[in-house]
């Protein structure tokens, strides 16, 4: 058995975020809710799914604004956040005016996300990968073949990390040192563009794969 996977592309900047559902129970826990929340609303209102856990790879106003949203929708849900991230959530409406976005209510009580930590889905699990250098906080979701990376490697490409808190040093190490060795057969799915898998990007990412690693 494996999780049920929607992705919805939404908002300006084509944020992917992700439902996840256990087939077997229908619990559902969302990712990195951030523009167009009705949109998440109406889709797991169609499904019927039960969310019970709200989970952010990151703290960036784009990945989180509408988390507050999918609180009050689901009261019962557990918010979920590395801790290291906390203070960008404080300053989340700040974030936003500096990309000329609306103020956005912050969740509240974050449960501390910590590295290998697992998380349970009806009767998946996920685990938690601490992949620091986007964000000081940032983690990533990894269940069976998938790992749900975020803003720390995209397709051909990886986070920046001239936002505050970012380093390169540290997305690097994340990179090569947490998601690498997952496996070449490992889809990635990131917080913006298209999937790609682990083995592509080893072998072609222009920043981390192994021809940037020669040069």
């Amino acid at each position: 058995m494996a999780l049920i996977v929607r992705t919805l592309h939404l908002g300006p900047l084509d944020n992917n975020t992700y439902i996840l559902a256990c087939p077997e129970t229908r619990e559902a826990a969302l990712v990195d809710v951030g523009f167009q929340p009705e949109a998440v609303l109406e889709a797991v209102n169609r499904e019927v799914w039960s969310v019970r856990a709200l989970l952010n790879t990151h703290a960036h106003y784009d990945h989180i604004c509408g988390m507050r949203a999918m609180q009050i929708a689901f009261p019962g849900a557990h918010y979920w956040l590395h801790p290291d991230d906390s203070p960008l959530l404080a300053r989340l409406s700040e974030q936003g005016a500096a990309f000329g976005f609306p103020p956005a209510q912050p969740p509240l009580d974050p449960h501390p996300l910590a590295d290998g930590q697992r998380l349970s889905i009806g009767r998946e699990t996920l685990r938690v990968l601490h992949t620091p250098g986007h964000s000081p906080g940032h983690v990533c979701f990894f269940a069976g073949d998938i790992v749900w990376c975020g803003d720390v490697l995209f397709a051909g490409s990886v986070g920046r990390t001239d936002l505050p808190g970012g380093s390169w040093d540290d997305l690097e190490r994340s990179i090569r040192t947490r998601l690498f060795p997952l496996g070449d057969a490992v889809r990635a799915l990131p917080g913006h563009g298209p999937e790609t898998t682990i083995g592509r990007e080893r072998r072609d990412n222009p920043f981390v794969g192994e021809g940037a690693r020669l040069a």
